[in-house]
């Protein structure tokens, strides 16, 4: 794989969205992550800096941007540098012109 890409499975494990690499590898394949908007089942599909990765957890969707690609699973504060969230505070399904 080229140096400026990383396994999808490898890349959410190193960023802690899972606790291990095989639970990472199963959360692709079983269809609860999209790249770029496009649906993948293949935990070797390659990432890069400023893909848009969406991951359908239990509870939450999260939107995030590639930052960085991790070399290692360090602390939560060096996981946090290879994302950008792109939910915001401003995710309802309501807005506040309509409360009356």
């Amino acid at each position: 794989m080229r140096e400026d890409r990383q396994r999808l499975d490898k890349w959410l494990w190193f960023a802690r969205f899972a606790k291990t690499r095989t639970l990472a590898a199963k959360l692709v394949a079983s269809g609860f992550v999209r790249v770029n908007g496009q649906r993948t089942d293949s935990a070797a599909k390659a990432v890069a800096v400023g893909d848009v990765v969406t991951i359908a957890l239990a509870r939450a969707t999260l939107v995030v941007r590639v930052e960085g690609l991790g070399a290692r699973r360090g602390p939560a504060p060096e996981a946090r540098q290879l994302y950008a969230d792109l939910n915001g505070d401003n995710a309802t399904l309501v807005s506040d012109g309509d409360k009356g």
